[in-house]
């Protein structure tokens, strides 16, 4: 008898993930060894409940088209955080609604904590000898995994981002006026984002003058003389802000704007590093400053959304169900680059513990901005991964037509 494979959603959504799902969904069915793919909703939380749904019926060359150009996540998603151990009996719960439904294949699609869930999950199947592959295929605008060149999702953030920096430029260019714009950008620890929202400056813009990273500490003084340099040059100052940048004692920046709230995973809700600085900006300067919030908004941005990304969120759902097939398990589907150019990659496993609860930073070779090699390797690096545009499935009325997996 044939088993039955399971696939979730977990974490923060993004462009890509669900062209991820359309992978899983097309190579497990078109295998000829799995019978049924179940999403469960709502991630591991949802399969608790055993709300769990037939993905036979997506298998369709239009169907999953219209799915792999969908944002967000088609089966919701949870950040739910399983325990160390399995004295309240969370893991047994599990195993025993996948052996209700012959499940031997569980695909988690999410990033860092979602890996977390699947480090857990397949060590306690291989402890207790229970037959099920569990993989984990990758997933985070941030691009903080380790033991991968980049991650899905992040290379259309990374397109909608410079788009947007480059747009901003052309905004704040129409006035004499002495100005200050202050972009905040996505990024606890790791400053990827940030880092491609400076594209326009790396190649050949005079702005964004300012980059601020977490992976440099961050101080005041020195960022208020950044802008009264720039001015020297520009009427328009353009500063590019990650989220998460912290003083030399290792604090957040504009600690009083933030509401010491942290989530299952222990990670601190972060807001108000741009309002902050526009404060200090418009206390000590007193030129004209406002500050943008570059948040929900960079993470479905499917009009925006870069083809190569795609297409390669598709191939590593399909990899994962390859693997899985192979008796592989406790592994996590990783991109390796081969070459520049022509941009080429292939595709591996890694040991799920190397990448959960793991994050990988900007390398510290490329955080001097203004050395032509340092600027050359991250173009090198960046650009290939925003290329190409995805085709849009609308409506009768020129809108978005996203898919909607039903809830009941």
């Amino acid at each position: 008898m044939q088993k039955n494979l399971v696939v979730g959603q977990s974490g923060g959504p993004s462009v890509a993930i669900n062209a991820s799902l359309a992978g899983v969904i097309r190579a497990a069915l078109d295998s000829g060894k799995i019978d049924t793919v179940y999403g469960m909703r709502n991630g591991v939380e949802g399969l608790l409940t055993e709300d769990l749904i037939s993905l036979n019926y997506l298998n369709r060359p239009q169907f999953l088209a219209h799915l792999k150009a969908t944002p967000a996540m088609a089966l919701g998603s949870c950040r739910y955080k399983l325990p160390e151990t399995d004295q309240e009996g969370y893991f047994r719960r599990i195993v025993e609604i996948l052996h209700k439904y012959n499940i031997g294949y569980f695909l988690y699609i999410g990033g860092n904590d979602s890996m977390d869930t699947v480090k857990k999950l397949s060590a306690y199947c291989t402890e207790h000898g229970h037959d099920i592959m569990v993989m984990g295929v990758p997933k985070t605008i941030d691009n903080d995994l380790m033991h991968t060149d980049h991650t899905p999702g992040f290379g259309s953030a990374a397109k909608y981002l410079a788009v947007t920096v480059d747009e901003l430029i052309m905004d704040t260019d129409i006035y004499f006026l002495q100005s200050v714009t202050i972009v905040e950008v996505m990024g606890r620890n790791a400053g990827w984002l940030t880092l491609a929202s400076a594209l326009p400056r790396f190649l050949g813009k005079e702005r964004p003058q300012i980059i601020c990273l977490p992976e440099q500490p961050f101080d005041e003084e020195d960022f208020l003389q950044q802008i009264h340099t720039a001015f020297q040059k520009s009427q328009c100052v353009l500063a590019v802000v990650s989220e998460g940048i912290r003083d030399k004692n290792g604090d957040y920046v504009g600690a009083s704007f933030q509401n010491g709230v942290t989530d299952q995973f222990g990670h601190a809700y972060l807001q108000g590093v741009g309002k902050y600085l526009e404060t200090l900006v418009r206390e000590r300067i007193g030129c004209k400053v406002r500050s943008i919030e570059v948040n929900l908004m960079q993470r479905c941005a499917i009009h925006l959304a870069s083809r190569t990304d795609l297409d390669e969120a598709y191939e590593v759902g399909r990899r994962a169900v390859q693997f899985a097939l192979e008796g592989v398990t406790g592994k996590t589907v990783v991109y390796r680059r081969v070459s520049n150019r022509p941009y080429r990659i292939d595709y591996d496993a890694v040991d799920v513990e190397r990448i959960a609860n793991r994050e990988k930073k900007v390398p510290e070779k490329w955080l001097d901005f203004d050395d032509p090699a340092t600027i050359r390797e991250i173009l090198d690096y960046l650009l290939p991964l925003i290329q190409g545009d995805v085709p849009q499935v609308t409506d009768a009325f020129g809108l978005p037509s996203h898919l909607v997996i039903p809830k009941e």
